[in-house]
Parts: C-alpha cells; structure tokens; sequence
C-alpha cells in the first residue's frame, strides 16, 4: 500500500486519495510527496481525465501535516551543507504544487487546465491546508468536530510550503496575519469566512465532483496569476500597504517581544515576496523557511512541543506490561476550584463523576462550575443543551462518602494540609475497592509521606493539576517511595483520557514543576531587594518569552501563598533552610496586605475593577531603586539559570527520569521560554562548556544558589549534550 492512490470514475474524474497506512491522520513523508507529484502529472497528462479531485481515506480527517522526523532526516542526510538539502527539498514541494496550481493550463492564455478540488473530510493542518490552497477550489465538511489551519508558528516554524505566500495575496497582509501568526484551528463556518476555504457541504466529495465537472477556464487562474494582480490592502510601496506592514511588524514585536525567529522570519517572507512575482515569492519562502529550520530554536521547539509532547501523550513511560487503566468512575474529594476543574475534565471525558464536599451547599457550588462553564460554551455555539444536560448528568454532588463505592480512581483535592488530608484518606480508604488507586493534587507535600495515612502504599499516587484545570494542559504525576507500576498506569491512561499531557516525576520538595518555578519568582523577588526596577525584571521575561514576568506572576498566584510555602518549607528544612532576601518581601508585602490580584493590591496597583493599573510605587519606600540598573542580559540570564539548573540537579537526582519530560513540563506547565524547547535544549542550544562557565560567574557575583552542579560540570568538560547524552534517539528534529 501507498500514502496516495488514484482512481478515476465513469465521468472522468480523478480521485487521488491521502491514505497513509497504519496511522489514524495523515502526516505527509518526502517519498509520498514524491509519489503525489508524479500522480499530479500523470493525471494531468491522461486525456480521458477531465479533473481532480483530492481527498482523504480516513474518515474525519484530511491531513495533520508534515512529518516532521522528515526535517531531521534530511538535515543528517546533508554531511556539510544542511541548509542546501533543506532548501532544495523546500523547492521540490514548492514545484509540486505550483503544477498542480497551473494544472496544464497554457502560460499566456491561461486556459486549456484542468480543474482541481479539495474535498476536505475531516481536521486539515499545516502542509494539508497548504495542498488545499494550492487547489483550485477547497470544500470542507460540515462536521462541527472538523478543524482547519496553518498551526507551524505554534511549533517554532511556519507554512513554507505556499501557504504563506497564497494565504497572504489571497486575503492581504493584515487579514492574513492572525491566521498565520497565531496558528488557530477554526471550524468550517470560521474557515469559508476567513477565505481559507471556498464552500461547505455534508458530503465534500461530491460536492468537490460536481464543481470539477462544471468549472470553466476562468475558475482555474489565482489571482496572483492573472494579469494586473494586486494585493489586498495594498502592497509594501502602496501608501496603504506601507503602513499595513508597518502596524504588521508592530503587533508581531507586541506579541513576540522579538523572542521568536518564526514569527519575524513569516512576517519577512511576506513582506519581500510582495514585492516579486509569485514563483520568485516562492523561492523567497522558502528561503526564510529554511533559515528557520537552521535556528537551533526551531530544532528544539519541534522536538519539544511535537516529537517529544506526542511520545509522553501515547504513553512512551508508562510501564509496559500493566494492562488498561482506563478510568470509569471517579471520585473527587474537596469541590473547591480545583476539585470542580478536576471534576469537569473527568466529565467531559465521559466519566461518571463523584464530588464530594463537607455539605451540599459546598458539593453543589462546585457542579456549578462544570455548569456555568457549559453555559459559556452553549453561548459560543461549542456546546449543546443536550450536551450540557448529558455531561452534568455524569456528575453526582453530594456529601455522603457512600457514593464512593464503584469508583476505580479517587483523586482528593482537599485543603493542603497533611493532617486533613490523612483523614480523608483512611476514611475514604475504608470504602471504596480495595483496588481503587488513591491520588493526591498536591502541589507541594510529599507524597512518601502522604502515602503513610494509606494501608495501600503501593496504590497511592499524586496528581498534581495545574490552575485553571481545564486550560492548563500538563498534569504532573508523582511516584511515592512505594507507588507500584499499576498506579503509574492508571495515572497515565486516566491523563491521556482528559487529553492533557502527563509528566511521572520521582518525589521530592516541590517535585519537578514548583521546583523550578520558585527560584524564578524567588530571582525577581530578590532583585528587587537589590534595587532592580521590577519593570525591568517583568519585562526582561517577557523578552525571553515567558508569558509573564516573576514580579506579576507572584501577584497573579497570591503573595500570601509564596509566604506560607516559605515558612512551611523552613520549618521542614530547619537549619538548613537558606535564609533569603526574597522571602524578608514576601513577607514584608504580606504584612502591608498587599497579598497580590486577589486583594486588588500587591506589587501593582488595581483599578476597582481588577485590572492592573501600575507598578505599586510604595515598593520603593522600602527598596529604593539603584541608580544604576543592570544590563537586560544580566538579568534575564539570572532569571533563566535560576531555573535551568534546578531542573538539571532534578535531573541528576533522579526527581526526572526522562529528558524530555523536564523539557515539555516545563513549557506547558509555567511557560518556559517556549522558542527554547525547554530548560535542558536551551542549555544545549548555549553549550554546556560556557553554561558551566557561566554558573562560575554568576556564583562569585550572586551566591551559591548558581553553583554548577556535578552533572553539568561533568558534561562540559567532556563536550556533552543533554539530548547526546540522555536521549539519542530524538535528536533534535
């Protein structure tokens, strides 16, 4: 079998259908790009063929895209000169398509082509959408469920295979710039409306069919083919087009504070191919693309957020020899905002749901939540009332432990305290299944320890979800001392049943995600002592890509929480606590109540409405500013190595038993500079040799805290690579 087939019917239409075995989506490979040029020309030359139609073998899905293993492929295959095999391999693609675009038509008259359609089935991503666009005439189905888009940006690239070129002079730069740029999936209704598709029927082959055999000449030609072509809104030298491109390359340095080469490499690609003709706009993209594919960004991105989050969501550490876990029935214990985001996940997953609070007035606030987030969705059209009614249906509020009986997985989310949370489970413990798995959402006690209230260790796991459940998309799954395989397991399936991504992390003070985050909010706390403008310090986040800086983060999670982890961490650790200028703020900002958002008062000043206003200035009442601030590397290479090296000594310890958990944990679960591929690509994107070098400097200017740790020193010293060293296998793509 074949990734492309082509059939022709009675009347003369010819099928080529995308059919790639063995997978559920298609991804495109370089040997079946191969193939599908030669059935393009070879339909194109039968004359008993009248038109094309492509579509895909798979129901409810066209296309997910390249395989992107293909990139790495070639780039190892290329010896000394990857950038040329990337750009011919570009080229080859770009040739592809533009003979399916022209379709035998004559040069000068535009005429004599045979028509072809797209009849889009399912979800269509990246090079799917841009063989789409590269068609004449793009029907989608009507299926609600059905997604369409060019999401490359989202993985540190983006649409080098024409769909930057065609998508731009189809609709102009500033309409073509949030689609490109932000990488959204949309529905068919939002696709038609946005040009990237022409039509939307039940049934799109047909509908495809129908409108090949009725096509004429004129139908065929692109706008950028057809003579006295102009460009929506205006090209770069028009007056109009200047200043579209002037507020384009705004409103992407807004978003991208320059942290992301894809971003600016898309918005170059456009800018310069509007000012050629369309085939030199080709080469023009595809050189841009490729000058991304050679940034060691783009390399780590796609091997974080595509090769390595897909191998952790199928399930590449989960033990092997446990049979399904996949969960029927579960428990949530404690209805507060994360027992009621734990329990909406598990509903819409199709689970029967069990929430459980002190009374029912509790129990019952927290079904709300599910209830009022339906209503959200009902009004945005995502959600039915049948849908609505059928997922609170699964969920029992109640306080009345009995109704825990049956439950295969409890997950207690109660007050974070030991104590309460010993009682609920040997309370608990005494009736559900003697096979049930018990897990805990902390996000800071140990688990061993949690385990001791368990007279089943084996099967007692933490879970720990990220705020607000239902958007954050990584889950943290922590092994105790005594944790056995199936526990893992059932962690893991009940995870990829809710569509997150799970990370397994040996137990340890704050696990892996809080270990990490802390020395970040901890770094810009102690900044500030020092004098630093806590501006600067957001704002030199921000540059790095963070989503948010340490100063605003610590006010979005509470400055009362940051205190009560402080003291609770002292009182374990004792002696050997390290006293900090960053904890004397904290509490100091603790005392003055200003606890963060919550209290419209905390490092920023908030309007009666919660919304941030400023930099509360009181702040320099009790650190005042240094006349002199430091340099903006100084202080975004303070803010990275404070959490790089944790996550190594994580690493080294054995908290982390994959590389690539460290990696995609730490971008979706607190947005680590994302263009990086995570803490431990960004340190191989620098070098361990100057990384160790570095630790050095910043120690003798700071503190022990950037000591370099053993690994890290040994790794420089012998030239190694984290992903050389732990996992050669998925070498950057």
């Amino acid at each position: 079998m074949t990734d492309f087939t082509l059939s022709k019917d009675a009347d003369g239409v010819a099928f080529i259908t995308w059919d790639v075995p063995g997978k559920s989506m298609n991804v495109l490979s370089r040997e079946a790009f191969t193939l599908v040029g030669e059935l393009i020309d070879q339909a194109l030359a039968d004359d008993e063929i009248k038109g094309i139609v492509i579509t895909s073998g798979k129901e409810g899905s066209f296309a997910g895209g390249m395989d992107l293993s293909t990139l790495a492929t070639i780039r190892q295959e290329a010896g000394d000169e990857p950038a040329q095999a990337l750009f011919d391999f570009v080229m080859s693609g770009h040739n592809i398509l533009r003979r399916l675009e022209l379709a035998g038509m004559d040069p000068k008259s535009k005429k004599g082509g045979k028509p072809v359609a797209c009849a889009i089935n399912g979800t269509c991503a990246g090079i799917g959408t841009e063989i789409a666009l590269a068609c004449h005439h793009r029907v989608m189905t009507s299926n609600p469920k059905a997604k369409i888009g060019l999401p490359e940006i989202l993985l540190g690239i983006f649409p080098g295979g024409g769909g930057t070129m065609r998508y731009s002079r189809m609709v102009g730069a500033m309409a073509a710039a949030p689609v490109l740029l932000e990488g959204k999936m949309m529905d068919s209704k939002k696709a038609k409306g946005a040009q990237l598709i022409d039509a939307v029927a039940d049934d799109p082959v047909a509908v495809a069919k129908e409108w090949v055999l009725n096509a004429k000449d004129a139908d065929l030609v692109k706008p950028w083919d057809a003579k006295g072509y102009k460009m929506p809104g205006g090209a770069p030298y028009h007056p109009a087009g200047f200043m579209t491109f002037v507020g384009a390359s705004a409103m992407v340095n807004g978003k991208t504070q320059g942290a992301f080469p894809a971003a600016k490499a898309l918005l170059s690609s456009i800018y310069e191919g509007a000012l050629v003709d369309f085939d030199t706009a080709l080469k023009i993209e595809a050189r841009w693309f490729t000058n991304v594919l050679m940034n060691p960004s783009s390399s780590a991105m796609i091997r974080s957020l595509f090769l390595n989050k897909e191998a952790l969501e199928k399930g590449a550490v989960r033990p092997k020899d446990v049979p399904d876990q996949r969960v029927k029935k579960v428990g949530v214990l404690g209805a507060g905002m994360m027992g009621a985001g734990i329990a909406l996940v598990s509903a819409q997953a199709g689970m029967e749901v069990v929430l459980i609070d002190r009374d029912q007035e509790a129990a019952d606030k927290g079904k709300a939540y599910s209830e009022t987030y339906l209503d959200k969705g009902i009004k945005r059209g995502k959600v039915t009332a049948e849908k609505k009614e059928a997922m609170l249906g699964q969920i029992t509020a109640t306080p009345d432990l009995e109704n825990l009986r049956g439950c295969d997985l409890i997950i207690e989310a109660v007050f974070e305290d030991p104590c309460v949370k010993a009682e609920m489970t040997k309370k608990v413990e005494a009736i559900i299944p003697e096979d049930c798995i018990f897990a805990s959402n902390t996000s800071t006690l140990p688990i061993t320890d949690l385990a001791k209230a368990s007279v089943r260790p084996e099967q007692f796991i933490g879970i720990h979800f990220f705020s607000p459940v239902e958007k954050m998309f990584l889950v943290e799954i922590i092994k105790g001392k005594e944790t056995g395989d199936r526990a893992v397991a059932k962690a893991l399936d009940y995870v990829r049943q809710i569509r997150k991504t799970p990370i397994v992390v040996n137990d340890a003070r704050f696990f892996y995600a809080n270990r990490c985050i802390i020395p970040y909010i901890n770094e810009g706390a102690r900044m500030i002592t020092e004098g630093v403008s806590p501006i600067l310090i957001d704002n030199a986040a921000r540059q790095l890509g963070f989503p948010v800086g340490p100063i605003q983060l610590t006010d979005e999670t509470s400055i009362d929480l940051g205190a009560k982890i402080a003291r609770a961490t002292k009182a374990a650790m004792g002696d050997a606590y390290p006293d900090s200028p960053s904890d004397d703020l904290i509490f100091w900002m603790e005392e003055q109540g200003r606890l963060g958002r919550k209290a419209n008062a905390g490092f920023f000043d908030y309007d009666d409405k919660g919304k941030r206003v400023e930099y509360w200035k009181g702040l320099q009442d009790k650190y005042p500013l240094a006349a002199e601030q430091p340099d903006l590397i100084e202080v975004q290479e303070r803010l990275m190595f404070a959490q790089v090296l944790e996550a190594v000594r994580a690493l080294e310890e054995g908290v982390l038993e994959d590389i690539r958990e460290g990696d995609v944990g730490a971008i979706l679960g607190w947005g680590f500079a994302p263009w990086s591929g995570g803490p431990l690509s960004w340190l191989d994107i620098i070098g361990t040799p100057y990384a160790s070098e570095r630790c050095d400097q910043l120690t003798e200017a700071y503190g022990e805290r950037f000591a370099c740790p053993p690994l890290l020193r040994e790794m420089a010293e012998k030239g190694q690579s984290f992903y050389g060293r732990f996992n050669p296998e998925a070498e950057a793509a």
